[in-house]
This record gives structure tokens, C-alpha cells and sequence, in this order.
């Protein structure tokens, strides 16, 4: 079996949590949340990540890396910064998290886990996760009119300067230059949603899947999933994943939003989560989508 860290990526609202978790099903993983997330929580603990994060999507490379490499080394190390935790965070769900990833992260250098990266916001670095720290990658991609249309539901935006003011990322992606700052917000969104699959298309050494393809059929699409991350597909997995994609959304069981938790994924029957993706967009938002996508 691989001794690889996992990262789990792809822009947010792809699956990328409910990939996460059905990884690490399978028990060989310990399940790390979104690290480079600049909001906290789940971002902003340096026990997990001892480095400042300032951009939503920040982009890492090997010319900007002198902090980030030590600090993602410790974490895909399983090597918890309990002072430095305490130091930056205080509120008891704060201490309350500590807990929780100081001991799965003492827990999982034990018994010789892996840590498995959930982090939607490393999706524009897969590449240097990949080269640098030998993560085995896997990035999610959703189709964009369904894609826009989570975005809207939720009344998110995509602000277009978290890429153009990091000039290493234009630098590497001369492309970015012609993005529009004040395109309205579907145009935003689906540029948001363009750009990264142009990037993501262009990088070597990374596993790029479609979440419609995973929904349609998802003990399958796990299967490759778990044998590209070096992982062991046991029946306890395939029963775990089996129950996990295939109830609603209001049933109990082991994949129940805690109150440690930030994670979207609930428990779903993910064929029928297919169906219903588009909700909410009109027709006429939808071609204008794929005419921006295209």
C-alpha cells in the first residue's frame, strides 16, 4: 500500500468533502479540513498548518514555497503544533478542535495512517502538491451549469481578485490577465469555474475526475479512486460507501454532520443529488453559462 498523503481537490461545491470522506471510509486516512482555507474556522489553526495563509485559492509554487514546504511537510507528517494552536485560538470550540486533531493526528502516526487533504482552496497548487510533497492528487470537476447554479443557491460570489493579485499565479497563468474584476456575478462564477478547469487540464501528475461520473456510479468510481490513492478496497469500505451515497440526506449513521465539523457533505443518494443539480437557474442563465464555458 502507498505511503502517500491524499489531497482531495477541486473548486468548492465539486464533491470535493464528500470524496474526502468516502477516502477515508476506508480507515487508512486521517481526514484533514480544507488547511488553506483563509476563513476560520476550519482555516487560520496553525496546529495543522503553521503558515499564513492571505488568499482565497492561494497559489503555491517552488519560487514562493520557503514557508509553505516546511509547513504542509508537518502536516501530511501527521505532526500536530499544539503551542501554536493554543497560542492563536481560544474559544472553547477552538479548544474543542484541538483536541479532536491532536489526538487523530497522534492517533494516526501510531497505527501508520495517511493523511488525506480535503481542501478545495489548494485546487490552483495541485501541481506543486503533487511534485513537491508526492500527494497522490485527485481533482473534481462538476459541470458548470450545475456548478453556477450551487454557487447561486447558496448566494456565493466569486471574487476575481483572490487570483489576480497574486502575481507568481498570473506569472504561471498568463491566461488570468483577462479576467474581468467587475464581471457581473454568473459571468464571475463561470470564469472562476473556466479558468480552473484550463489549469487543472494543463497539470501533470494529477487524478482529474468528473463528479457527475462519481455520482452516476459511485461504488465504481471510488474503487479507481481508492486504487489510485494506494488504498485497499475491503467490503467494509464498499459497505460504507454503498450506505453513505446511496440515503437521504436526513438519515443517521457514520457520515452525520458533528458540531466539530465544517464539512458540506451529508449522507445523499448522489444519483438522485444529479437530477435536481441545476434547480434554481433559469434556461436562459444556463446557455449563457455554457456559452462562457465553452
Amino acid at each position: 500500500m502507498s505511503a502517500a498523503p491524499v489531497l482531495v481537490t477541486g473548486l468548492p461545491r465539486s464533491g470535493t468533502s464528500w470524496a474526502g470522506k468516502m477516502l477515508a471510509a476506508g480507515g487508512g486516512l486521517v481526514y484533514v479540513n480544507e488547511p488553506l482555507n483563509p476563513q476560520h474556522p476550519p482555516g487560520r489553526c496553525p496546529g495543522v498548518l503553521a503558515a499564513e495563509v492571505t488568499h482565497r485559492f492561494q497559489y503555491i509554487c517552488d519560487d514562493n514555497d520557503e514557508v509553505w514546504l516546511p509547513a504542509f511537510l508537518d502536516t501530511v507528517a501527521l505532526r500536530y503544533r499544539w503551542g501554536a494552536e493554543l497560542r492563536a485560538n481560544h474559544r472553547p470550540y477552538d479548544l474543542a478542535r484541538l483536541l479532536r486533531y491532536g489526538g487523530a493526528f497522534a492517533h494516526g502516526r501510531l497505527t501508520g495512517r495517511r493523511a488525506l487533504l480535503d481542501d478545495p482552496f489548494a485546487v490552483l497548487s495541485a501541481g506543486w502538491f503533487a511534485r513537491r510533497l508526492g500527494c497522490r492528487v485527485i481533482a473534481l470537476v462538476r459541470e458548470p451549469v450545475s456548478f453556477v447554479a450551487s454557487w447561486r443557491r447558496l448566494g456565493w460570489r466569486a471574487d476575481l481578485r483572490d487570483l489576480l493579485d497574486q502575481p507568481l499565479l498570473v506569472r504561471d497563468h498568463p491566461e488570468l490577465a483577462a479576467l474581468d474584476p467587475a464581471a457581473d456575478g454568473l459571468a464571475a462564477i463561470a470564469a472562476l469555474w473556466r479558468v480552473t478547469r484550463t489549469i487543472l487540464a494543463g497539470t501533470p501528475g494529477i487524478l482529474v475526475v468528473s463528479y457527475e461520473s462519481l455520482a452516476a456510479d459511485p461504488l465504481k468510481g471510488f474503487r479507481d479512486l481508492y486504487d489510485h490513492a494506494g488504498l485497499p478496497w475491503t467490503p467494509s469500505a464498499a459497505r460504507r460507501v454503498h450506505r453513505a451515497c446511496t440515503g437521504s440526506s436526513s438519515a443517521g449513521g457514520a457520515f452525520r454532520w458533528s458540531g466539530l465539523s465544517r464539512t458540506a457533505y451529508r449522507r445523499m443518494d448522489s444519483r438522485q443529488a444529479l437530477a435536481t443539480a441545476t434547480r434554481g437557474l433559469s434556461q436562459e442563465d444556463a446557455a449563457r453559462v455554457r456559452a462562457l464555458t465553452a
